[in-house]
């Protein structure tokens, strides 16, 4: 995995090639590298490390040609190096490949039987060996890559090109992202939408099976039997600009200033205030369904996990329906109680989560309405899903998600309202009290991003720390949680989240006058705030550093603090709204000042499309 991008058209090929794995830099790899058919002459440049390193390669002899695949790698099978790297060619075949080969060792001592023999460590070469080998057999190229992805247990994006036809590129999916972007006179083929923005807007996502025929003049379109399919184009609002960084230092610096435009732009054309009601284009339940409805299970990994947690609290408070938050790279691999009155929600930024996607999938075979929460429009589970939420926040180029999660929150802040008014919990007046918060959310976020010069302070006070601990009760736990992420993720600085309650059973032994402790110490559920104040004493008392988020006016919290950052009073379900955006802002300066890769830390990437 990571990135792809190929082109065919009347241009020169590498140029582009390479501007689009640039643009898709943000998905994190160790190595790159371009092939370039000139007529039947196949260039292949390849370079472990940064984009810099191959583009310095291409500088001193351009490939030359007009058509042409390119590939952004992160290690899976065999180290980084440049003969891991993609794409992987054998015998005038190339290929670029994301995804997971599982049956690869038996597929390489089937073929070195037959006499090939591999150049890579890799389990995608074995695609460049499978589809040379049946066109000895006298295959075409698109049923090669047929025969050859017959064969293959696990998940690939595949994209092939081959001297023996030098006008057409050819590519298939399963369980990997794929997107073909049309031109005049040129098309496109890449694993996520940005790497095409500079070129068109005009694209088709490719559903599992498809099989793709791309030349200069068009694309077809068939299954895996031959058989031809017409998918829909969709149109891409998003600009180049979108997903530039715009004076921005990195990208998620970018993305923490956009949050108050992507909260407004997740609420356009939804919120009824007039009636206390929420649209959501394409619901389909009916208010005896959800009258019905006995359960929500909320299927998420990582920082959408954290947000499904915090909706949890929106659910139940506002719906009254139990809601079940699971880790969905474990939850399909137990035997989950689902039932056919019972709501699946998969949230995911991409779309393309590969366990988030198997959940839902899962949870659709057994019966239960499926709902994606996702960030792009034509994405997998946007395609699959029952009916589909999408938080309108824009590209999000930095690894870290953070517009992602918080229009996420707002998101879920609306389910629950849409769900409590068809239940009967909620009265026309009290979802109107609640739109009319939410309406309030971007005017809110854009004072607590004026804490910024503040926040930076505190992280210049605690960037040499080698531990920290969050703390949240209620619904802060999930803002703790993510908290401790942000920081983990791109400041490689151990951390940990924790409901303040447990903290006694077992965290409290770890702290001493060298353990920064980040307490989120809202005002609203008050009983949360009695205790968090307990928790906060017993840091004191063990000679800890507490770092309070505290609601402005706060004295009594400021005073037990070491140091502080205050937010608007708000109330307990918009709190975890603007309670994370000091977080993100104290990870990003803790980061920046340690010098670590901001927008692609090590070992991570954008979208986890394998196991």
């Amino acid at each position: 995995m990571c990135g792809i991008v190929g082109y065919v058209g009347d241009q020169e090929a590498a140029p582009i090639l390479v501007a689009g794995l640039k643009r898709l830099e943000y998905r994190g790899y160790d190595s790159a590298g371009v092939a370039v058919l000139n007529d039947a002459t196949l260039t292949v440049v390849r370079a472990t490390g940064k984009l810099r390193n191959l583009e310095g390669k291409v500088a001193v002899e351009m490939p030359k040609g007009r058509i042409g695949i390119g590939h952004t790698r992160w290690a899976t099978h065999g180290r980084p190096s440049d003969e891991n790297a993609h794409p992987h060619t054998f015998e005038g075949v190339s290929v670029v490949h994301n995804g997971i080969i599982e049956n690869h060792l038996a597929l390489k001592a089937a073929l070195k039987a037959k006499g090939h023999v591999f150049a890579s460590e890799t389990d995608s070469e074995v695609f460049a060996h499978l589809i040379r080998e049946s066109q000895r057999a006298g295959k075409s190229l698109p049923e090669a890559v047929r025969v050859a992805v017959s064969q293959i247990k696990g998940t690939y994006a595949l994209v092939a090109i081959t001297e023996a036809d030098p006008t057409r590129i050819v590519c298939t999916r399963e369980s990997q992202p794929m997107v073909l972007g049309y031109g005049e006179g040129q098309n496109f083929i890449a694993s996520d939408v940005p790497a095409l923005l500079e070129h068109t807007r005009d694209v088709v996502f490719m559903d599992d099976g498809d099989v793709a025929v791309v030349t200069k003049d068009g694309v077809e379109l068939t299954d895996r039997s031959g058989a031809k399919v017409v998918r829909k184009h969709t149109r891409i609002d998003w600009t180049p600009g979108m997903a530039e960084k715009n004076g921005h230092k990195h990208f998620m610096h970018k993305e923490i200033c956009e949050q108050a435009r992507a909260v407004a732009d997740t609420l356009r054309g939804r919120i009824l205030r007039s009636e206390g009601d929420v649209h959501f284009d394409g619901w389909s339940m009916t208010e005896a369904q959800v009258k019905a409805m006995d359960r929500v299970w909320i299927l998420a990994c990582g920082t959408s996990w954290h947000s499904g947690l915090a909706g949890k609290w929106m659910i139940e408070t506002l719906a009254r329906i139990p809601v079940e938050v699971e880790l969905a790279s474990e939850f399909r691999y137990r035997d989950p109680i689902v039932t056919r009155s019972q709501l699946a929600v998969a949230i995911s930024q991409s779309g393309e989560t590969l366990d988030t996607l198997a959940a839902m999938r899962e949870a659709k075979s057994r019966g239960a309405t499926t709902m994606t929460l996702c960030n792009v429009v034509g994405s997998a589970m946007t395609r699959e899903a029952d009916f589909t939420v999408l938080t309108n926040a824009g590209p999000e180029i930095g690894v870290a998600s953070t517009k992602a999660f918080t229009t996420q929150l707002v998101g879920l802040y609306l389910l629950a309202i849409k769900l409590g008014r068809m239940r009967g919990t909620l009265t026309k007046e009290q979802a109107q009290e609640h739109l009319t918060s939410l309406a309030g959310v971007p005017k809110v976020i854009e004072q607590v991003l004026l804490t910024e010069a503040k926040v930076k302070e505190i992280a210049r006070k605690y960037m040499h720390a080698q531990d920290f601990l969050f703390l949240g009760r209620g619904p802060m736990h999930p803002v703790a949680l993510e908290g401790a992420l942000k920081l983990k993720e791109i400041s490689y600085i151990h951390a940990e989240g924790y409901a303040g309650g447990e903290m006694k059973h077992g965290p409290i032994a770890l702290i001493d006058e060298k353990m920064p402790v980040l307490v989120v110490a809202p005002q609203e559920p008050r009983i949360h705030y009695e205790k968090i104040i307990g928790n906060i004493e017993e840091v004191r008392a063990r000679g800890g550093q507490v770092i309070a988020v505290v609601e402005e006016g706060d004295e009594h919290a400021k005073s037990l603090a070491n140091d502080y950052i205050e937010i608007p009073k708000t109330s307990a379900l918009i709190a975890p709204l603007i309670a994370t955006i000091p977080l993100q802002l104290l990870s990003y300066h803790v980061a920046d000042l340690r010098g670590t890769d901001v927008d692609q830390p090590r070992n991570l990437a954008k979208s986890v499309t394998v196991e």
